[in-house]
């Protein structure tokens, strides 16, 4: 079941090890003025996290530039743009258009997830998230198209494999929504798993 993900160490920490293969890709590409990159991450307080891995989730990875101080913060698989919550739990309790399945519902009660939190987030999914340039540029490689009522449940059910890598595919499909707009527009976009 996708929902003891969110309880699983070895999945957490693999996304922990894919944000730090995206953070070495942005601190290889480095700044466009050719300025070095140093690390300065931001410090987050994750929710929906297991208390036991806490520790290895409490930075966002990040970069400021030696020379021009801009800043560059790497796409992540464990946080959805400036959301509190885990990602995997913003995807997960969202996932049902019709409201949260029993097993949602006990997760969201169980992470403290408000029911105007919910709300916020099936807007954010079937209002913002189609405005998107990710979802723009990709919506059309998945036949059938997915209904944007039904996101973010439809997309999971797309990324093929058993639950785990089906996760972790659309989690890393999701990436580019999770940096600023200056820089997605220079992010390439992946073909979807």
């Amino acid at each position: 079941m996708c929902h003891a993900l969110l309880l699983d160490p070895k999945f957490l920490a693999l996304l922990l090890r894919i944000d730090h293969e995206l953070a070495a890709q942005t601190r290889a590409d480095g700044c466009p003025c050719g300025g070095v990159l140093h690390r300065a991450d931001y410090p987050r307080k994750p929710r929906g996290c297991p208390v036991e891995v806490r520790d290895e989730h409490c930075s966002r990875l990040s970069f400021c530039c030696s020379v021009c101080r801009r800043r560059s913060t790497s796409m992540s698989v464990r946080f959805l743009a400036r959301r509190v919550y885990l990602a995997l739990a913003v995807v997960l309790v969202s996932a049902r258009p019709g409201g949260p399945t029993p097993a949602a519902a006990r997760l969201g009660m169980a992470l403290g997830v408000q029911r105007r939190t919910l709300a916020r987030w099936r807007e954010w999914w079937c209002e913002q998230f189609p405005l998107t340039p990710l979802w723009r540029a990709a919506c059309a490689r998945f036949m059938p198209p997915v209904p944007e009522a039904q996101l973010p449940g439809e997309l999971i059910a797309r990324f093929a494999g058993p639950a785990p890598e089906a996760v972790m595919r659309l989690l890393v499909w999701l990436s580019p929504v999770t940096v600023g707009r200056g820089q997605c527009a220079a992010i390439k976009l992946n073909e979807a798993g």
